[in-house]
This record gives structure tokens, C-alpha cells and sequence, in this order.
């Protein structure tokens, strides 16, 4: 009963679902199942290096011949300041203290740009994966071109209008609208102009506003969800959470426990872990963040503190400090395999359809 956009049908999906590209938790083997069984895997490319990256799209083209998805983080380029990471540094020694230990001297920028990054971009070109999605923003217009002189079909994150609107003037295929509920990172441009608007109304504008295929993302969790967003005039959904349960995944056996658990049932967004908003399960550093009174390190220095901190607590089998990303379905989650996964929601998705024909 679904019809199947037509770039989907370019890339020969079967269900208009995407895995979401979770940096850190995406696997070649989760992105070669979702695909294999006829969604859109992804590979979350924006804490690799070059050479991590390269490997990663070899591996899942050896596990499956479906198209995927590669993503890139287009975050602008961090400012160093001193002062601002020595205060951040100084206000979270007491944590490390808790297990012996000392912040780092100082912080790093841990995560490159897609953004100028001659080496990234190069080797995107040179294996040319059949779909490019940006987070964060996008690259320059020249890359951008490039992709689609290489026949790569490419995806842009969108929080807003205005953002849509900049993503369809440069020539991208698809727009994700990423609503404040969903998990990990919020794709905005610029923070500081965040309108945190929800899944549906950010839907229901892009479709109407912009000429652009549009991918409904936060919060969707089962087939009636995707139903609903297909209701409004999306294409497809891109799902996280409901991924991250699958053996497929490279979530730890503590992220798996504690998003099983009652803690599922409060996430929040919080600029305290990597310096830029994310929504996650509660944790002690949601509440350190809201206590600092001052300006955080840019991302993503901030991060570097906090991977350090969950370092050296986790290795006393404390998890206060992990960054397990989860959207506001969180409690929904299922642990089934991605391909076993895809059938459930396929089937709830298309008895939603007859019921809602009836």
C-alpha cells in the first residue's frame, strides 16, 4: 500500500526506511542488514578518520550489494579559547576525582569537518557510495556538485525552514527533518538560532514550503509512527533509536541495559556532553551542565572532556557520564535483529495503512 518515492526506487529500496547514521553506533553490519532487507543503512562516518571511514565502506560493500548511505559532519570549525576549556576542565575535576584520576591539560578538536577537508572529500569522490547525507550543515557547493557529477544521490538534516530552504537552494536531493525528539545529535546549523521544533509540524512545513522529498525523523519508533509521518507527506522516516537494540549495532552491553531499562523514560537535550545540543538518556552530566554557569567549550573540545570523564568511570563499571543518545521513544525500543526489525515494522506499518483505509 506504500508507494515508494521515486530516488528510493532509484536506489532500489523496498520500505521507506532509513537506519539513521548514528556516529559511534551504526555498524557496516547493521547498515548492510537494514539495506539487505530493503530500507536504507547508513554508515556514521562523522567521528572517523580517513583511513576508519574508507575501511568502514569497504566492509559493508563486502557485506551487502544494496546501496547505503555514508554521512558527514559539516559542524563549523571550533574556536580555541583558552580560558573557557580550563574553566570547563577545572569545573568537572572533581568527577575525575571521584575515580583518582585528572582532566586532560587541555582539549582537542577530536572530530574533523567534512568542511574544507580536501582528504575526506576526496576519498567520498573516489569510492562514490550511492547516497551522501550532511549533518550539521552542509559542505561547500563545489563538493556538493562534485557528488552529483558522480552519480551519489544526497541527504541534508534540517531543523527549520530556513535550513530546508538553504538545503534545497544548494541542490540537494532529499531533506531529513529532524524534530526535537529525536536522539543524539541535533542537526542545526547554528545552535544559537535553534528553533527546536517537533517532528510533525517540521513535516507539515517542509512539505508544504519546499519542492524537496521530505524524511520524517525523531521520535518514530514502530510502524504506526512511520504510518502518521507518511500521513503528512513525508517519503520516509529515518529511525535511530529502534536500531540501537539490534546485535547488529555497536552499542555497549551498558548503553543496551540502561535503554531496557526505567531510565529510558527520561531523555533531555543537553550541550554538556560535546558542546552541541543532544538528546540522551539522563545523566549526571545533563545535571553538571545545568548547574555551569558559563560558556562551554565549542564543539567538539567539549566532547573531549566528556569521552574522557566516561573513560575513567566507566572503567570503574560506572556509567554516569556515558552519552547514550536515545530520542523520546526510547521506552519503545525493541532488541530484535535489523533484519527481523525491518519485517515487524513493515508489517505494523502496512496494517496501520489498512486500518486507517477502512
Amino acid at each position: 500500500m506504500t508507494a515508494i518515492a521515486p530516488w528510493m526506487q532509484r536506489l532500489g529500496m523496498l520500505h521507506p526506511i532509513i537506519q539513521a547514521p548514528m556516529a559511534g553506533t551504526s555498524t557496516p553490519e547493521l547498515a548492510a542488514a537494514v539495506s539487505h532487507a530493503g530500507g536504507l543503512g547508513s554508515l556514521g562516518l562523522g567521528a572517523h578518520s580517513v583511513e576508519q571511514a574508507h575501511a568502514d565502506i569497504l566492509r559493508t560493500r563486502e557485506l551487502t550489494q544494496a546501496p547505503f548511505n555514508v554521512n558527514l559532519f559539516c559542524h563549523r570549525n571550533a574556536h580555541a579559547d583558552p580560558e573557557r576549556d580550563a574553566a570547563w576542565l577545572e569545573y568537572l575535576a572533581p568527577e575525575f576525582a571521584r575515580f583518582g584520576a585528572r582532566p586532560p591539560r587541555r582539549l582537542e578538536n577530536i572530530y574533523p569537518s567534512a568542511v574544507g577537508n580536501g582528504p575526506l572529500q576526496g576519498m567520498i569522490l573516489q569510492l562514490r557510495p550511492a547516497v551522501v547525507s550532511f549533518h550539521f550543515g552542509l559542505p561547500e557547493q563545489p563538493f556538493i556538485d562534485a557528488l552529483r557529477r558522480a552519480g551519489c544521490l544526497t541527504m541534508a538534516c534540517a531543523t527549520s525552514l530556513d535550513e530546508a530552504l538553504h538545503i534545497e537552494q544548494a541542490g540537494i536531493d532529499v531533506v531529513i527533518a529532524q524534530g526535537m525528539e529525536a536522539g543524539g545529535h541535533r542537526g542545526v546549523f547554528e545552535p544559537e538560532h535553534d528553533q527546536f521544533m517537533g517532528t510533525l509540524g517540521l513535516v507539515q512545513l517542509l512539505v508544504r514550503h519546499t519542492q524537496l522529498p521530505v524524511v520524517a525523523a525523531g521520535g518514530i519508533m514502530d510502524g504506526t509512527g512511520i504510518a502518521a509521518a507518511l500521513q503528512l507527506g513525508a517519503c520516509g522516516v529515518q529511525m535511530g533509536t529502534a536500531f540501537v537494540l539490534c546485535p547488529e549495532s555497536a552499542a555497549s552491553p551498558a548503553y543496551r541495559a540502561t535503554l531496557q531499562s526505567p531510565r529510558s523514560m527520561h531523555t533531555q537535550l543537553t550541550s554538556a556532553i560535546s558542546g552541541r545540543p543532544a538528546r540522551g538518556l539522563s545523566s549526571r552530566l545533563h545535571t553538571l551542565g545545568q548547574r555551569y554557569g558559563q560558556a562551554l567549550p565549542d564543539y567538539p573540545r567539549a566532547y573531549d572532556a566528556a569521552k574522557a570523564l566516561h573513560r575513567v568511570a566507566s572503567a570503574s563499571d560506572c556509567h554516569d557520564y556515558a552519552p547514550f543518545w536515545a530520542g523520546q521513544g526510547a521506552p519503545l525500543a525493541r532488541a530484535l535483529p535489523a533484519a527481523e526489525l525491518m519485517h515487524t515494522l513493515c508489517q505494523e506499518l502496512y496494517a496501520a495503512q489498512k486500518n486507517s483505509a477502512r
